[in-house]
């Protein structure tokens, strides 16, 4: 494709090609575990909080107002979620649909730079065939990172992965699966990794997985379903909404998918230290630190690696590839725009 005729698309998106289901959360015991489980209940509580913040100086210098700040209560209410005392273990149970197709655009407004997408995409199944980020969107299933909160402290963990089409099971003990690399080598995880990635490959139009995690967190333990966002906590009842389904305590599908997804370890590396796996996000963004891992500065964001390749130039890293066909399985809008 000649650079004259290229013209990059204002208006490109991609579908994601993995679609997370709620989780929903049970409660049982892990001695019998595959026998009856019954839903968790969120519960509102009324708590009577003290003053914790900073204070500002004329407060804290002076003890008359220190001690009236101090008087008054932090009265809040709150959702909360906990196992029974007849009960020790939590089920979460989701599912994910892994798409093919991750090469098309669902929309682009230039036939040339669709030309070059889809040259790219085909380059790199044929080359690698998706077969890494299959391997660790595996790993992620396997190790049970999309747990978060509740994988902290449990005595026991274990994942069970079910494919109907394939009436394949396998079952982690998801302890032996670390959270900082993916280093170790499985049978089964590279089994499932190669259904995931014969699916972004197009081998196959789409692959169902069930998954079925249980921890073993000890009898009316308290449990971390996801926390609803308030726009306007000035005007609700409650400082802290927890999120059900249905009356069942559950985890957001986006916040699932962010585990999965969380793959990438091919940013810069900084202060000569190891890379820990990071979300597969345009600029590597990380909200909770603060810190955008892939600076436009350095080349390695996402926008400059995809518009390189998909304009006809050569990406020399098999890390780059990976990252850039990881954040199109993501999907999102990429459009360059009118006022760009």
């Amino acid at each position: 494709m000649s650079e004259k005729n290229f013209k990059k698309a204002s208006v490109l998106a991609f579908e994601k090609k993995l679609v997370v289901s709620d989780g929903y959360m049970y409660g049982t015991n892990w001695d019998n575990r595959d026998k009856e489980a019954e839903p968790v209940k969120l519960v509102e509580k009324s708590v009577r909080g003290t003053i914790s913040n900073r204070l500002k100086k004329a407060v804290k210098n002076d003890p008359a107002k220190l001690n009236a700040q101090v008087e008054n209560p932090n009265l809040q209410t709150v959702d909360s979620a906990s196992l029974l005392m007849n009960r020790d273990t939590l089920k979460l149970v989701f599912t994910v649909k892994v798409l093919s197709g991750v090469q098309y655009p669902s929309a682009c407004n230039s036939s040339s730079h669709y030309e070059g997408i889809l040259a790219m995409g085909e380059e790199f199944i044929h080359e690698q065939g998706f077969k890494e980020l299959g391997r660790r969107y595996a790993y992620n299933l396997a190790n049970g990172r999309f747990l978060w909160r509740n994988r902290v402290g449990a005595e026991a963990l274990e994942v069970r992965i079910h494919v109907e089409e394939e009436k394949k099971d396998w079952t982690f003990d998801s302890y032996r699966y670390s959270l900082q690399d993916f280093e170790r080598n499985a049978a089964d995880v590279e089994e499932l990794g190669n259904l995931i990635a014969d699916t972004l490959s197009g081998k196959r139009a789409y692959l169902m997985i069930e998954v079925e995690a249980f921890v073993k967190v000890g009898k009316g333990q308290e449990i971390y379903p996801s926390e609803e966002l308030i726009l306007d906590k000035g005007k609700g009842k409650k400082s802290k909404v927890l999120y059900q389904v249905n009356g069942v305590a559950a985890m957001h599908s986006q916040k699932l998918g962010n585990a999965i997804r969380t793959i990438d370890t091919w940013y810069p590396t900084r202060d000569g230290q190891k890379n820990k796996p990071i979300a597969v996000e345009p600029y590597g963004a990380v909200t909770n630190l603060g810190i955008a891992y892939r600076s436009p500065k350095e080349k390695k964001d996402f926008y400059t690696l995809f518009d390189a390749w998909s304009a006809g130039d050569t990406l020399e890293s098999a890390d780059d590839q990976n990252y850039v066909m990881a954040v199109l399985v993501r999907g999102g809008v990429f459009g360059e725009g009118d006022n760009d």
